[in-house]
């Protein structure tokens, strides 16, 4: 089965050609950081527009570089939410479209489920069951993962989310639009020591982030000391830090909790080498094994939609068909 996957939920676009057997074939994506970096941050509308620019021409270059035509696609896939209403609607009026035109079925997909399921699409591939971190600008969960749409929520965060968080300092700090990238790379020349920032609910009970107050005790550091190169350097290179001690904390005692083995870690965040360096020495450590996408998997993509429905709508596989979005849409209500 051939699906044509489209990723319209945000700031990227992105179309991709999946076979059920063969995995991807043909990927395109298109970034609207340089659109949004005036702004210092997504502008909803702009947003939108581009991707009604963008979308038709990505969908060719996919097809183009799998070799295929839109003949050869089975099924037709379209990010249903969460994410901005006016971004959806340009990939699901595509979707709706093409499959009128094509008579095809089409079907919407959840962004976090495909998040959650592109590192199956990594060598090696995780197995079920696995604990699941989805770490990203708009998201920070922990899901219990026993196999395609069996779903558990065991924790989320109460307030920012760990990508938002890195954003907001990142631009306090007057780095450039995307944050959380530029943050990372000048913290490879900081001192993780420097400052004590707090690690938020790292010892609560429970699996539950909070990331506001770690945001606000960089904003009361950076305000209190002369700005200079050194100090933005130290500050980044502490905040991450601290957001690195939080997240392992939890994915460690998910796994302790759960009594899982594997670790999955998906998302915008997920490719943060600190962050991938400590879960995979800490998981090591206590006998997990952990497993990321393809960094180019990490942000958002028509490759993980596609691979998603072509999962949920193999033989025999659940699913739905319909024409909607769903700007807010929580993944574990996709529990089977």
């Amino acid at each position: 089965m051939l699906v044509l996957g489209i990723e319209t939920s945000c700031d990227e676009t992105g179309v991709a050609l999946c076979d059920d057997r063969l995995g991807v074939l043909g990927e395109a994506l298109h970034s609207q950081v340089d659109l949004h970096a005036l702004y210092g941050g997504v502008v909803p509308e702009l947003a939108s527009r581009d991707h009604i620019r963008r979308a038709v021409p990505l969908a060719r270059e996919a097809l183009a570089q799998a070799g295929r035509t839109l003949a050869d696609v089975d099924l037709i896939a379209y990010t249903q939410g969460p994410g901005l209403a006016g971004a959806l609607l340009v990939g699901a009026s595509l979707a709706a479209g093409l499959g009128i035109a094509l008579s095809r079925p089409v079907v919407g997909v959840h962004h976090l489920e495909g998040h959650l399921l592109s590192p199956l699409l990594a060598d090696p591939r995780p197995d079920f069951p696995f604990v699941a971190l989805l770490v990203s600008g708009g998201h920070t969960q922990l899901m219990a993962v026993e196999g395609v749409g069996r779903y558990a929520l065991l924790g989320e965060t109460v307030d920012d989310a760990a990508g938002e968080a890195f954003d907001k300092t990142a631009s306090l700090l007057g780095l450039a639009y995307p944050g959380g990238p530029a943050l990372s790379r000048l913290a490879q020349s900081g001192d993780p020591k420097r400052f004590p920032f707090p690690r938020p609910m790292i010892a609560s009970d429970g699996l539950d982030f909070s990331f506001s107050g770690l945001k606000t005790a960089a904003l009361q550091c950076v305000r209190r000391h002369e700005p200079d190169e050194r100090l933005r350097a130290d500050v980044a290179a502490s905040f991450q830090a601290a957001v690195v001690d939080v997240l392992a904390a939890k994915c460690l005692r998910a796994l302790e909790e759960t009594g899982m083995t594997r670790l999955v870690v998906a998302g915008g965040v997920g490719a943060n080498a600190a962050l991938r360096e400590r879960l995979q020495r800490e998981a090591a450590g206590a006998g997990a094994s952990v497993f990321f996408p393809p960094p180019r998997l990490c942000t958002d993509n028509g490759a993980m939609i596609a691979f998603a429905a072509a999962l949920r709508h193999g033989p025999g596989g659940p699913g739905r068909e319909d024409f909607t979005v769903r700007p807010r849409w929580d993944l574990a209500s996709l529990a089977q």
